[in-house]
């Protein structure tokens, strides 16, 4: 992860991602349970979400991005047997970059596997680091963790 993402994502690590402190028009917000169908959930939120920003040029990558971490979250960051919304899915927008955050209750960090493009499972993080500009994870105060991916907008300056 490099340090300047780290340094301007810093906000998100301070509680900027909790449902209350997001503005109407700067960030959206969605929990999910952990059944399989929250998958297909967390796309049409992601569509629905950059579709009311007017930012539907990010659509493929970010729903993309979007499945697969909360598909990570279910399979590795939920213990067995949870009932409710332990997954919450967050797309933050600030001027010319997106961020689309997913939190788990679990402290453990994601892991890249090696990649190995013939096997059906195992590439999510290498799609997520291919689509985003930037991605990381960072633990939060108590329990959980947050795994982000950070995007530019059509239009917004390359920096």
């Amino acid at each position: 992860m490099r340090t300047e993402a780290t340094a301007v994502l810093e906000p998100l690590w301070q509680g900027v991602l909790a449902p209350e402190r997001l503005a109407a028009a700067n960030g959206a917000t969605c929990e999910l349970r952990a059944h399989l169908e929250s998958v297909r959930e967390a796309r049409r939120f992601t569509r629905s979400t950059l579709q009311r920003w007017e930012l539907t040029g990010l659509r493929d990558s970010m729903e993309l991005v979007a499945s697969e971490l909360v598909t990570n979250a279910l399979r590795y960051g939920v213990p067995v047997g949870t009932t409710g919304a332990p997954v919450r899915l967050t797309l933050v927008r600030w001027t010319s970059r997106v961020v689309c955050a997913v939190r788990d209750p679990s402290a453990v960090a994601p892991v890249t596997k090696e990649a190995d493009f013939v096997a059906e499972t195992g590439r999510g993080l290498h799609l997520v680091d291919s689509f985003s500009e930037n991605w990381g994870w960072h633990p939060l105060s108590g329990t959980g963790k947050v795994v982000w991916a950070l995007f530019l907008a059509p239009g917004g300056p390359r920096q």
